[in-house]
């Protein structure tokens, strides 16, 4: 059976009996899609996430709702850095801190400036600002540039921490574009180019010789890119630096953009 996301973020674990943050493999936003394949007696839940590539991982069943089929026409995207849903226009905080990129599709027409919108598990339609969603997919670059600041956190895929495939993924959902969680998933899913070649919104990927690529970052211009940096422990904008132009292994472009 099919299930989606009943809370703002959900976190997904490598293991459930070793919650620490290096075995933080991703995270979900309310109402995205989750294939259970594994139940635990203890309530814990093995997942795939389409959105993110059938991207594994553990959870708490609780976490999760039996899915509905959402109206597609009717879909709007959290563009907000969060986002709180209410009980009824201006009414009571009912689920605060639904983060950018969440897809939330409406239940009704607007009132008043606010959106009544369907929530996984939830047994009426919850509200949001209209100001805090749009239906117009926005530039991956300008996107991306709204996080500047924001904390790496490893598995991260939210304004409240995130990393650097996180980053790119969370930048193109927001542009409507689904593309794979992990960098070097996202190098093969993207179309190379020659060096010099690249533009604003693409993509800079690293790897040491003989390994698969582990870092990815957006070009600003040839030459500079923003990125989550892990050493930094932030998202940051700035000229390559050497040891960054010595791992250099791919420029490309999402294939989303190979035309464009």
């Amino acid at each position: 059976m099919t299930h989606a996301v009943r809370v703002p973020l959900a976190t997904l674990w490598s293991d459930p009996d070793d919650r620490t943050d290096a075995n933080v493999v991703t995270q979900a936003p309310l109402g995205d899609a989750a294939s259970v394949e594994e139940i635990r007696a203890d309530g814990w839940a093995r997942v795939r996430l389409p959105d993110q590539g059938d991207y594994p991982g553990w959870l708490p069943l609780a976490q999760l709702a039996e899915a509905s089929t959402p109206d597609v026409s009717s879909v709007s995207m959290v563009d907000a850095l969060f986002a709180d849903l209410r009980d009824a226009p201006n009414g009571t905080l009912a689920m605060p801190g639904v983060p950018l990129g969440t897809r939330l599709s409406a239940a009704g027409p607007p009132e008043g400036g606010w959106l009544p919108v369907c929530v996984p598990g939830a047994a009426k339609p919850l509200w949001v600002a209209e100001s805090d969603v749009c239906a117009k997919p926005a530039d991956p670059l300008a996107t991306a540039r709204r996080l500047l600041g924001v904390v790496y956190v490893w598995g991260g895929l939210s304004p409240g921490g995130i990393d650097c495939s996180g980053l790119v993924h969370l930048a193109w959902r927001c542009h409507g574009v689904r593309l794979p969680r992990d960098a070097h998933q996202q190098a093969d899913a993207a179309t190379p180019l020659a060096p010099g070649e690249e533009r604003a919104g693409d993509l800079y990927f690293f790897a040491h010789p003989g390994r698969r690529v582990h870092h990815v970052g957006i070009v600003v211009e040839p030459g500079v890119m923003l990125h989550a940096c892990g050493t930094a422990r932030s998202v940051v904008e700035g000229p390559l630096t050497p040891d960054r132009a010595a791992t250099l292994t791919l420029v490309a472009r999402p294939a989303a953009r190979a035309g464009s």
